[in-house]
């Protein structure tokens, strides 16, 4: 599943910065994560590297966006060429 930020967000900017796949970006009032882009970090981290620094825990799963690892895993290696380090 793709992740999606909640307008609980306080738009601190530490999340856009850690995302590998750059899924991050201001929106026009919080931030907002494109779901075509968004692995979970799968691929790169075990976690979630934005949900790891938000400080209002704003981050949720999205539920409008289901995803297994595998297809996360697939959305990885088109997004980067490569294979899971």
């Amino acid at each position: 599943m793709a992740l999606k930020i909640l307008d609980t967000c306080v738009n601190c900017d530490v999340c856009e910065p850690v995302c590998p796949n750059q899924a991050i970006a201001q929106g026009p009032v919080v931030y907002t994560i494109e779901p075509d882009r968004c692995t979970e970090c799968v691929g790169h981290f075990d976690a979630p590297q934005c949900v790891e620094v938000c400080p209002v825990e704003c981050i949720i799963i999205d539920p409008g966006h289901a995803e297994s690892r595998d297809a996360l895993l697939a959305k990885y290696r088109m997004l980067t060429g490569g294979e899971q380090k």
